[in-house]
């Protein structure tokens, strides 16, 4: 590629003597690991169930292919030239290219938008953490839907469960987090992932056996424009960031710690694959029970906790792939969470220069005081709408203001910056050498989806929201 492959530019130089990850599977896996996580398992399916399935299905596939992947590319890329923190690694790259320093905005959206999320990620993560117990103790065995039902909203009720479970999974993230980024990381992904992606595999042959399979397949699949407004083609868009970690720092984090033999647009393409994979798996896994059981599609936060364990309550051996399905939740949860806080705690090391155990409790405890806020959405405080006075958070709860503005204004706009930034600010053989594209058709074809087919859909649906 002749035109872009002039003197390549210089590296830019970020931290020195960390370790890279050890090949370009574990990165695989480790990304994958950030991505994979209750964005799959628990959001996808019952977004999908609210917004009329197939049409939704298309339109989140849409935004993967032609946003999503895009963005998780120069994210990535970005992250591995800086090779710091996001914070850092933007504040030094527009030095390097000649931009305003204020592109280091990006990088603080970014871990404010993660922050956010871990906020409530934590609560969820930990409904997980109580159902191992659940599943480990037989409570499912024979439960009917009622049954079920009841488990789950009395947990709800209880903001006294809530916060212990809360506050248990944000020890354990805490705890990994502080022993650093690949201490027992990658051993534990390479067999933990293939797991979940195996147990997944399982959980779809059952529901295969059921009456509702058919009408699932139909469901997920045969597309019904009719029921897909512009507030789910936001929701799709807001979940194709949500599920990739796009725009939250978490990429550009790991990015930063990807070896320069491995391939950025191969490796992110990995990811996408994976990651979209397990979402669509779960979506044939928990709908074909939501339908042989009567259930409502669009039942909301709690459907896999309301299904999954209908299933396992009627299976042969039903407590013991409970237990490793919850399990491995968890931690599919776990390595979503870790990736989430580690670039605040890398900001901490570098900006401050404070030992990474101590970055981690303050930036670790402050995420488990805000959390307290969604702990409290779901019984206490469920009638209370803070901003209430503004339309678009009209009946939602503190829970529900940062799921919305996380996924569907912070990552979305995060990432558009993203590849304005790549499209826009790096010049072509900047890219072209970051990227290591040798072919120049495939070069010129990204290039363009990162300066104008990418950002303008995400203008487009910002827009369309605001008409």
């Amino acid at each position: 590629m002749s035109e872009v492959t002039q003197s390549p530019p210089t590296s830019v130089e970020g931290r020195q003597g960390n370790p890279l990850w050890s090949s370009r599977l574990a990165f695989i896996l480790a990304a994958t690991g950030s991505a994979v996580g209750l964005g799959n398992i628990w959001k996808f399916p019952y977004i999908t169930g609210e917004n009329g399935g197939g049409a939704f299905v298309l339109v989140y596939l849409l935004c993967i292919a032609l946003i999503g992947l895009p963005i998780l590319i120069a994210e990535v890329m970005l992250g591995r030239r800086g090779r710091q923190s996001p914070i850092n690694t933007m504040t030094t790259l527009a030095t390097t290219d000649g931009r305003s320093r204020n592109w280091r905005l990006l990088g603080w959206s970014g871990v404010l938008a993660a922050y956010l999320i871990l906020s409530f990620y934590s609560v969820i993560g930990g409904w997980s953490l109580a159902y191992v117990g659940n599943a480990a103790s037989g409570t499912f065995a024979g439960a009917n839907g009622d049954a079920i039902g009841a488990l789950f909203g009395g947990m709800l009720s209880s903001p006294e469960t809530l916060l212990m479970w809360h506050s248990v999974f944000m020890a354990l993230v805490i705890a990994i987090v502080a022993r650093g980024l690949k201490s027992g990381m990658e051993k534990a992904i390479n067999v933990l992932m293939p797991l979940l992606f195996l147990l997944l595999l399982v959980m779809v042959g059952y529901a295969m056996s059921t009456d509702g399979f058919g009408q699932a397949v139909q469901f997920l699949f045969t597309p019904d424009f009719s029921k897909l407004s512009t507030e789910a083609v936001l929701t799709a868009l807001g979940h194709a960031f949500f599920t990739l970690s796009l725009a939250s720092g978490a990429m550009m984090a790991y990015g930063s710690f990807l070896p320069k033999q491995f391939s950025v647009v191969g490796t992110a393409a990995s990811i996408a694959v994976v990651d979209t994979a397990v979402a669509l798996l779960a979506g044939l896994a928990i709908f074909p029970l939501v339908f042989a059981n009567g259930l409502e599609a669009g039942a909301g936060p709690g459907l896999i906790f309301q299904t999954l364990p209908l299933a396992f309550g009627q299976m042969d051996g039903g407590t013991l792939f409970g237990t490793l399905f919850f399990f491995l939740l968890l931690v599919a949860a776990l390595t979503s969470a870790i990736s989430m806080l580690e670039p605040t705690v890398e900001w901490l090391e570098e900006r401050k220069g404070i030992s990474r155990l101590k970055g981690t409790l303050l930036a670790g405890l402050s995420v488990w005081a805000l959390g307290i806020t969604t702990v409290l959405s779901f019984n206490l405080w469920s009638d209370v709408h803070p901003l209430a006075f503004l339309p678009v958070f009209e009946g939602k709860t503190f829970f529900d203001i940062f799921d919305y503005l996380t996924a569907n204004v912070m990552l979305p706009l995060g990432g558009m910056f993203i590849v304005i930034y790549a499209g826009w600010c790096m010049k072509p053989e900047a890219l072209a050498h970051a990227l290591e594209l040798r072919h120049e058709v495939l070069f010129k074809g990204l290039r363009l989806t990162m300066r104008y087919i990418a950002p303008s859909l995400v203008l487009i649906v910002f827009l369309n929201q605001l008409l």
